[in-house]
């Protein structure tokens, strides 16, 4: 057996299909299909399942799986000896985001990322964190940015800054008056929030329970995006709840409305999150000092309470 069947071995129980897996390793399908039938001829089994839409892995070809992933990791290793001693730092790197933290924090790091290093080719994925930690954890993705703290055993996380929570709240609302906001002010029934699958969503959920003024989880609203949630705020809806660096993207006409909390303020922790495998640690590396040196500027809070990401609160 060969390295090169066991990518694309991983690559069809990725995609589910043989056409993508092949468009994603730059191979015809036919080259594809031969080569993990060739496999499986050796193998004397079947790895997958192809009598099923979308294909399915057999429950051989699931030990198969991850022994392959064991196997490319570890060949890929060797590469990063290499890079290591020969001080490169290069090559396609896969890259998760959030989606609260995707505009906000992409634009600040990408353009002085890529002018220092540019021989790194970054392949940069939207998901959600659920999706993040199953896609580091099949080696998937080299590193991903996602709130934190997630508690994955087999991931590590580097925190790269604390963003605060920050109200938004019109005129007409009842906390309009106030100067400073509590944990005690909120009242889960009258916050405006993100769809689920959100970790921002399951972070104000938690610092509802924490100042207990939440009866259920049943919401009139909600929606994918904050300038949405703004939005229905504007129009006597309720309130919402913002990361700080999505304020910094107010209308200067509605800028009036946002209101800090008292300190400590509650916010989120964001990190660099990596497999504990360490693959291709020297481009972890200058992603995370690229990103951490660009962020000081921006978020200068200290005294802040963090607040969960995960349901299990």
């Amino acid at each position: 057996m060969t390295i090169t069947q066991l990518k694309y071995v991983l690559a069809v129980a990725e995609h589910q299909n043989f056409t993508k897996a092949a468009e994603k390793t730059f191979v015809t399908q036919p080259t594809l299909s031969m080569q993990i039938q060739k496999l499986e001829e050796e193998l004397e089994i079947l790895i997958f399942d192809r009598s099923k839409k979308p294909i399915e892995l057999t429950s051989v070809g699931e030990k198969i799986v991850e022994q392959a992933r064991n196997i490319v990791n570890e060949s890929e290793r060797m590469q990063d000896v290499v890079d290591q001693e020969k001080g490169f730092i290069g090559g396609t790197f896969k890259l998760g985001i959030i989606p609260t933290v995707m505009p906000t924090l992409l634009p600040m790091f990408l353009k002085n990322f890529a002018d220092r290093y540019p021989k790194v080719q970054l392949k940069i994925e939207e998901l959600n964190t659920d999706e993040i930690i199953v896609k580091i954890s099949e080696g998937y993705l080299d590193a991903a940015i996602a709130a934190t703290p997630l508690e994955q055993e087999k991931i590590k996380e580097r925190p790269l800054y604390y963003e605060p929570f920050v109200g938004y709240i019109p005129e007409t609302h009842r906390l309009a008056a106030k100067d400073k906001l509590e944990m005690d002010d909120l009242d889960i029934d009258d916050i405006l929030l993100l769809e689920d699958g959100h970790c921002f969503r399951d972070g104000i959920i938690n610092l509802c329970k924490a100042s207990k003024n939440i009866t259920n989880e049943k919401f009139q609203l909600e929606s994918g995006s904050f300038e949405t949630l703004v939005k229905l705020a504007n129009e006597g809806l309720g309130m919402t709840l913002l990361p700080y660096l999505h304020t910094l993207d107010v209308d200067a006409a509605y800028r009036k409305n946002l209101k800090y909390f008292k300190d400590p303020s509650p916010a989120r922790e964001v990190s660099l999150i990596y497999s504990k495998s360490e693959l291709k640690m020297q481009i972890i590396n200058a992603l995370y000092d690229s990103i951490s040196g660009i962020i000081r500027g921006a978020i200068a809070f200290q005294d802040v309470k963090i607040i969960s990401p995960t349901k299990s609160k």
